[in-house]
């Protein structure tokens, strides 16, 4: 990973965007998916005249296929080199991006958002930051399959069909569960659950979020009913957390909804309510 430069191909785009004088929308994926679950979200939004951009993690393959014949190119990424790759790319933007994220994604961009460059900001299914402190079963449960083994902190590791099911596809019928691991499911680095499972006991950690930067801008936290991963209680802890802010900040409830909220069939619920939310401010 290099935490100086970024792929010439997001180079392109992003002087493709300063030149369209259209405002970015910046989509941040989490653990064991790619930059590509985005791209009917990103036609969406350049439907609706925004610029929009999703660039990977560092280092992330352009397919699926690639990833599972080379899954140790994701292993060691940290919260805090990503949060800072991302802060880079934006960095090279003329204009303030709308941020959106899921799962750790979403804690992504609350904590792009703490920093002051985010012109509004969707957190959808957000991974906890230091301070949200419910420890609900059924995510402890979604997080065993790394967090059940020490040495995973410095793994990439893949998701059976069955730990999939459980933790993104709970929601959907086998069939549509089957689809959605065969099209979207990669491995993820093990280390960011390692930080945000510690989150609360290390002072130091970087899995934290600046919840009172008056620049933060307009927050919007999407919670899906039932998901096991980030459930209601995490989603909400962050929201009462983000309330310190003085900016406006919301939360709605996508009922019948898992993790896979933004790649499920359903998923284009949930980009027009993102979408609705940033046409309100940007």
């Amino acid at each position: 990973m290099t935490d100086t430069m970024f792929s010439g191909g997001v180079e392109e785009r992003v002087a493709q965007i300063n030149a369209s004088g259209r405002v970015p929308v910046v989509f941040v994926h989490g653990l064991w998916l790619l930059a590509s679950s985005w791209d009917r979200w990103a036609a969406t939004f350049d439907a609706a005249g925004y610029a929009p951009l999703s660039p990977g993690w560092p280092d992330d393959p352009d397919t699926v296929e690639q990833a599972n014949e080379d899954p140790e190119v994701f292993a060691n990424k940290t919260v805090g080199q990503v949060a800072d790759h991302y802060k880079q790319i934006i960095g090279a933007l003329t204009q303030k991006p709308a941020l959106i994220g899921h799962s750790f994604g979403g804690l992504i961009v609350q904590m792009l958002a703490g920093r002051g460059v985010a012109a509004a900001t969707v957190a959808i299914d957000p991974a906890p930051f230091r301070g949200v402190l419910p420890l609900p079963l059924s995510a402890l449960k979604a997080g065993r399959p790394v967090l059940g083994n020490p040495l995973n902190r410095h793994r990439a590791v893949p998701l059976s069909y069955e730990q999939f099911r459980y933790s993104f596809a709970n929601a959907v019928d086998d069939g549509e569960a089957k689809e959605l691991y065969d099209t979207f499911a990669v491995p993820a680095p093990g280390v960011p659950l390692f930080q945000a499972a510690a989150a609360n006991l290390n002072p130091l950690t970087e899995v934290k979020v600046d919840t009172h930067n008056p620049d933060r801008g307009p927050m919007l936290i999407l919670s899906g009913e039932n998901d096991n991963t980030i459930p209601w209680a995490l989603a909400n802890g962050a929201y009462k957390r983000q309330q310190h802010n003085p900016g406006i900040t919301e939360i709605v409830e996508m009922p019948n909804r898992g993790h896979a909220l933004t790649i499920d069939k359903g998923w284009r619920e949930v980009a027009d309510t993102a979408l609705t939310f940033v046409q309100r401010f940007v």
